[in-house]
């Protein structure tokens, strides 16, 4: 008996179909959506962190997670849906056996393709090997100086984390940084800075720890609305800085929007120096990891996601499904309390989704 036969013994026999309606249908396209220029994946769920603010709570791969055959199909209808940049996320991405052919078929489908890691198990032969295949670039994940970012990742991840910059570096990849702004790390941002510049980063991203996953459960972690005004004052000196080692700061959605730093802030941003909305289903999709499309890639759960790749395919999940296209077609009225007079509110929508849905639903 052929393994084909055997595995098909082993499939459930159902003795009816289900009836014609009990499947979820997409609702007909309304105009022509807009091309998606980057795509966030989740590559697994596995991890070797236990980060205390991690938003899947990562640590285990999903049971039904994409395989190698189908993240390669995958690949084929991202680049035919115009995708210009993937970047792999996990849990941890290299963590996953077929990374390297992931990022490959990425690169020669056109695509830019880039990691995001903890660095925890990145050595340089991984690196070495990841730019082969095509890897354009690698960020790091370090939050704040050493204390604090063991507290939040591991004992030791900190060390770990700065030895993968350099193990990138040495195999000749870019390499940039991102940090979580959380109640410990909020004053060392500076003094961080420092650090990072002398590995030779050339991008660096911030953002503010959001309350959903294991954040949720550590509301320590949380900055608090009070605490804004002396981290934008620091923020204002960390763009300073930047600009003098020629380091690029970016943004997260999540810092903002429309204060006294405003334009200073988001003078990289493509489309205007200030905060244009979230680009959330309107130029980014997330993937996760057993094949759901989402319009966030920080966002997870059914609200959330649009439905899954392997039952309706890319285009028609990102053209049709309301959790995915929901961003396009929200107006002003749409919003509520104070954001809906907000003056900025037409362009600014009410901010980030991501740090808003946790909080307020």
């Amino acid at each position: 008996m052929s393994r084909l036969e055997r595995m098909r013994r082993r499939l459930p026999v159902v003795d009816r179909l289900p009836p014609a309606g009990s499947r979820r249908t997409l609702p007909l396209a309304e105009g022509e959506a807009p091309r998606p220029t980057l795509a966030v994946w989740e590559l697994t769920l596995a991890c070797d962190h236990q980060c205390l603010h991690c938003g899947p709570r990562a640590g285990r791969a999903r049971p039904d997670e994409l395989t190698t055959d189908e993240c390669l199909r995958l690949v084929a209808e991202l680049a035919e849906l115009g995708v210009g940049e993937v970047v792999l996320i996990g849990g941890e991405a290299y963590l996953r056996d077929d990374f390297l052919l992931v990022s490959r078929a990425c690169r020669e489908h056109g695509m830019s393709v880039t990691i995001t890691t903890g660095g925890w198990g990145l050595t340089q032969e991984r690196c070495e090997a990841a730019k082969e295949a095509g890897l354009r670039g690698v960020s790091v994940s370090i939050d704040g100086l050493e204390a604090s970012h063991d507290h939040v990742r591991k004992p030791g991840s900190w060390q770990r984390a700065f030895t993968a910059l350099r193990n990138a570096r040495a195999a000749g990849l870019p390499v940039a940084s991102n940090t979580q702004i959380n109640r410990r790390s909020a004053g060392e941002l500076l003094a961080l800075l420092e650090l990072l510049a002398a590995e030779g980063i050339h991008a660096w991203q911030i953002q503010f720890t959001m309350a959903h996953g294991n954040a949720a459960d550590h509301p320590e972690l949380l900055v608090q609305p009070h605490m804004l005004v002396e981290i934008y004052e620091q923020i204002d000196r960390v763009i300073d800085r930047c600009q003098e080692l020629g380091i690029t700061l970016w943004p997260a959605n999540n810092v903002g929007y429309f204060g006294p730093i405003e334009q200073r802030l988001r003078r990289h941003q493509t489309g205007g120096r200030y905060f244009t909305g979230c680009k959330a289903g309107r130029r980014v999709l997330g993937i996760e990891s057993n094949g759901e499309i989402k319009s966030c890639p920080s966002l997870g759960g059914p609200v959330n996601q649009g439905g899954s790749w392997r039952e309706h395919g890319l285009r028609a999940l990102w053209e049709r499904a309301p959790e995915v296209a929901y961003t396009r077609h929200r107006t002003v009225d749409d919003l509520w309390g104070y954001c809906r007079e907000c003056y900025y509110a037409q362009t600014c929508m009410a901010g980030c989704i991501a740090t808003a849905e946790p909080l307020l639903g």
